[in-house]
């Protein structure tokens, strides 16, 4: 090689480095840019997204606002709504004390709530407790057994002695009602069907048609038959003795004659609508010792616990009298 030509490559070495070096400084100044700026944009997003929504968030959140605003209205709405319902509940609870002097019957309401406490109180025992618990009432269940072994012969004793004095008592209805359905209006507070008032109503309502017959509810002697013009229309009233009476009212045709001795279930009229009377109806009294008493606690030959308590929540529903 000749010697010009080493000098002018001697001298193109350095500038080769000298742009490599010029390069990398280009290089990572661009690096640092891009993340100087790549941090500036995190950072103006952030600040941004911080201090203004976008567009959806924006949606979201006015959403979320309407929501808001409306659950509130809602749950104002429904204090407002249970406030009426508790007043409306106590004021029907006050009425029914007001009508019928005694506190509302709730046999399912108290019968539920008790079965589902017993339940949880189950869930939540071990199998050693559940055996102790088992064989606790069991040995309870067995000394009630015998306890009501003991009562009932003694019940039976007492029977015995009695005798026929059980016919004298009334302890069936006074009309066929084995679906319960005819008992209308019950002892108490009633509104009046012409006056449009509270009045006492001392008896029971059957609506019956005209001509239905009527029994007598235990044995006993016919004291009245009144059929002259009066209030209660057509009457039959029986003396059962030991301070029990019967009477039944609104009567068409009477069977019966004063002193006429009678037997629990004797046919003694058909049913009517004579005297002051809405509709075809029987109106049935039970006088005891000279107080009138509730006759549908009386029907114990005909029904059981179930169908006891089905007339007694027949027998709340009717608010308004025949009679």
């Amino acid at each position: 090689m000749d010697k010009p030509r080493l000098i002018r490559f001697k001298e193109l070495v350095p500038h080769r480095h000298e742009q490599q070096v010029a390069f990398r400084k280009k290089f990572w100044r661009a690096v640092i840019h891009v993340f100087a700026w790549t941090g500036m944009a995190i950072l103006y997003y952030i600040a941004f997204s911080f201090f203004f929504d976008t567009p959806v968030e924006y949606r979201m959140k006015s959403s979320t606002r309407l929501l808001r605003n409306e659950y509130k209205k809602l749950d104002k709405r429904y204090d407002t709504i249970q406030r009426i319902l508790d007043n409306v509940v106590e004021r029907d609870r006050h009425i029914f004390r007001t009508l019928f002097e005694s506190d509302p019957y709730s046999f399912d309401n108290d019968y539920g709530e008790k079965e589902l406490a017993a339940h949880e109180e189950l869930l939540s025992k071990t199998n050693r407790e559940l055996g102790d618990l088992f064989f606790s009432k069991l040995n309870t269940l067995e000394k009630k057994a015998s306890d009501q072994l003991y009562l009932i012969a003694e019940m039976e004793q007492h029977a015995d002695s009695l005798k026929d004095g059980l016919n004298y008592i009334p302890a069936i209805q006074p009309v066929i009602n084995k679906d319960l359905t005819l008992l209308t209006a019950s002892y108490g507070m009633r509104i009046h069907p012409f006056y449009k008032t509270l009045t006492a109503h001392q008896g029971v309502d059957y609506t019956v048609s005209e001509g239905s017959r009527v029994f007598a509810t235990a044995d006993g002697r016919v004291s009245r038959v009144i059929t002259q013009r009066t209030s209660s229309g057509n009457t039959v009233i029986i003396n059962h003795g030991n301070g029990y009476e019967t009477s039944y009212s609104h009567l068409g045709k009477i069977y019966v004659k004063q002193g006429q001795s009678v037997r629990r279930g004797d046919i003694i009229a058909q049913s009517g609508n004579s005297g002051l009377s809405l509709a075809p109806h029987l109106h049935y009294e039970i006088i005891h010792n000279g107080m009138r008493i509730d006759p549908v606690h009386y029907f114990f030959m005909e029904l059981d616990y179930k169908d006891y308590r089905k007339i007694i929540r027949i027998a709340q529903s009717g608010m308004q009298s025949f009679d």
